[in-house]
């Protein structure tokens, strides 16, 4: 592709990720497409200054998630989007973060492609990437890490899933819709052989006026989370580069504690 937004005509989807809030992160495509659309069908996380974006004339349509409720359930997602798309409209679906890591970006698209509609994704900075790099905290280092997984922390059979290897010496993990569950994150990294003592650092609502970094060791990470309040969207990253992060101690005398649970 040559990088231009391609001429919107009849009967496009586009899936366009938004990033991690800020409005100035977005791609140069992602703006350009978002000033263009007939319909924007996006998520209950993408800041309200990139709706503002959209042409007046455009309908703007929620389809918000939270654990515990759904606007519509992803397979109405997908109709809605096919639907608006066959009637003759450019349709934005704007994601939070990137379409394609934890954005069901993959199903959308399926689901445009089976109905025969044309589909394009842009992609958008992840939260990762985005809230890491506001918190100073590189998520590869020479010196403390070669390698980043990303995983879901709300999943089916979390505690029969095997994590050892995620996260370690030399390692990285981020971790995305964990604060629910962040106990039982930490009981089974820990069952899986991450020392108690592994620094972590909850990255809360990232790319917007009111985040914070906080950082503390994983033996506390769920005592940590209930203490502070913290809120969705967070995230969770599990490493030594947490030390190298511009974030909030929140135990006293932290390293000495980290080398004594280590």
């Amino acid at each position: 592709m040559d990088g231009k937004v391609r001429d919107l005509t009849a009967g496009t989807v586009i899936l366009v990720g938004a990033g991690p809030g800020d409005p100035e992160l977005l791609t140069v495509k992602a703006a350009g497409a978002i000033g263009r659309a007939d319909v924007i069908v996006h998520d209950g996380l993408v800041d309200p200054r990139i709706l503002a974006l959209a042409p007046a004339s455009a309908r703007l349509i929620s389809v918000a998630k939270s654990r515990a409720r759904h606007t519509l359930a992803q397979d109405s997602i997908n109709a809605l989007i096919v639907a608006e798309a066959l009637g003759g409209a450019t349709v934005i679906r704007l994601k939070g973060g990137d379409p394609f890591i934890f954005g069901r970006g993959g199903e959308e698209v399926e689901a445009c492609r089976a109905a025969g509609v044309a589909v394009e994704v842009i992609p958008g900075i992840s939260a990762a990437i985005g809230c890491a790099a506001e918190a100073l905290l590189p998520l590869t280092h020479r010196e403390a890490a070669s390698a980043v997984s990303f995983v879901a922390g709300q999943c089916k059979g979390l505690t029969e899933q095997d994590w050892s290897g995620l996260a370690g010496k030399g390692r990285t993990l981020v971790i995305y819709m964990g604060v629910a569950t962040a106990e039982q994150i930490a009981d089974k990294l820990i069952a899986d052989g991450v020392s108690p003592g592994m620094p972590v650092a909850v990255l809360e609502k990232g790319g917007r006026p009111d985040r914070r970094a906080l950082r503390t060791l994983l033996a506390d990470l769920g005592g940590m989370i209930a203490r502070e309040q913290v809120e969705s969207p967070a995230l969770i990253v599990v490493g030594e580069v947490v030390l190298r992060a511009d974030a909030e101690d929140r135990l006293a005398a932290f390293e000495k504690q980290a080398e004594h649970l280590a």
